[in-house]
């Protein structure tokens, strides 16, 4: 089954392009089938190429996916026009009555504030916490899940003495869980940040289980029970330029930037980089879709706010 996403969305033609099966809102209406109600707050400057980066990996699985956006309400986008932001997002009050099998928390570029001083923090604490009774399961990336352990768990994030910003091997530290199911041993993710959690602070949180981690990078993914919560601190669902068009625009802007690491052929930045992590992308969400929500979400939708899991 496909991804079914607004008709005119820029990532339409971008996935159909790539042979993902895309349904619009047109043709799904006549499908008698309940699609999963996936919910995508997105939080990322480049909201077009987050937005198609996600479409991308959620659309990858047999299950109909039907994809709602949502972004702060008082928080002005300056790397989208208004026209985009209108046409395609809603306000979380416009659907704050309503039921999701799934919710995604996307990362945002201020990490080295405090969560306190960034303006939309308020209602983003009042999105998680209504995500405890109107969602079933909520993934949370990069910034998103270090303010998703903050709000549930008082768990801090820490500043580093430069920024993670490469493609890191990981090793899967809990095989048994469904979230890496079919996995290797282990699997490369991009990540570019400037903060990161510790392992004592979490593994201090009798609610929360490590499923992965890096040498290097640190912890990679985290779950409450069953994957109620599921929290990701690397960009699985990066394109292959993403972290190139990062260290271009800091080198124009005279930002002091390293090579990213394990991405350049040689440490080449002329030359194209490594994908070496699409499978895990592809997998890790296919995964969280089937094993986090589809087996276990309530046919009623209305039934997650009352706590049925079948």
């Amino acid at each position: 089954m496909p991804i079914k996403i607004p008709n005119q969305l820029p990532a339409t033609s971008t996935l159909l392009h790539e042979n993902i099966f895309v349904m619009t809102e047109t043709r799904a209406v006549s499908q008698d089938i309940r699609p999963l109600q996936i919910l995508l707050l997105n939080l990322m400057p480049t909201k077009v190429d987050t937005e198609t980066q996600l479409a991308r990996v959620l659309g990858n699985t047999p299950l109909q996916i039907e994809l709602e956006l949502i972004a702060p309400t008082n928080h002005v986008s300056k790397n989208t026009s208004q026209a985009h932001m209108l046409a395609f997002y809603k306000s979380f009050a416009s659907i704050r009555d309503r039921n999701f099998d799934g919710l995604v928390i996307t990362g945002a570029p201020v990490e080295l504030m405090d969560f306190e001083e960034v303006d939309y923090w308020p209602e983003l604490c009042e999105i998680m916490e209504w995500s405890k009774t109107h969602v079933h399961s909520t993934l949370h990336i990069c910034w998103g899940a270090q303010a998703g352990l903050y709000y549930h768990y008082g768990i801090p994030k820490r500043t580093l003495d430069r920024k993670l910003f490469g493609v890191f091997r990981h090793q899967v530290e809990e095989p048994n869980f469904i979230l890496f199911r079919g996995f290797d041993d282990s699997f490369w993710v991009p990540h570019s940040r400037n903060t990161t959690v510790d392992r004592a602070d979490i593994e201090a949180v009798p609610a929360l289980k490590i499923l992965a981690a890096s040498s290097e990078a640190g912890i990679y993914a985290v779950k409450t029970a069953a994957g109620k919560q599921v929290f990701l601190m690397g960009h699985a669902e990066y394109d292959r330029d993403t972290l190139l068009k990062e260290y271009q625009r800091d080198l124009a802007a005279g930002v002091d930037i390293q090579l990213p690491e394990n991405y350049f052929p040689h440490d080449d930045p002329s030359r194209r980089p490594r994908m070496t992590w699409r499978s895990c992308a592809h997998l890790l969400y296919a995964n969280w879709l089937n094993y986090c929500v589809y087996q276990t979400v309530p046919y009623d939708i209305h039934d997650i706010q009352r706590g049925v899991r079948t």
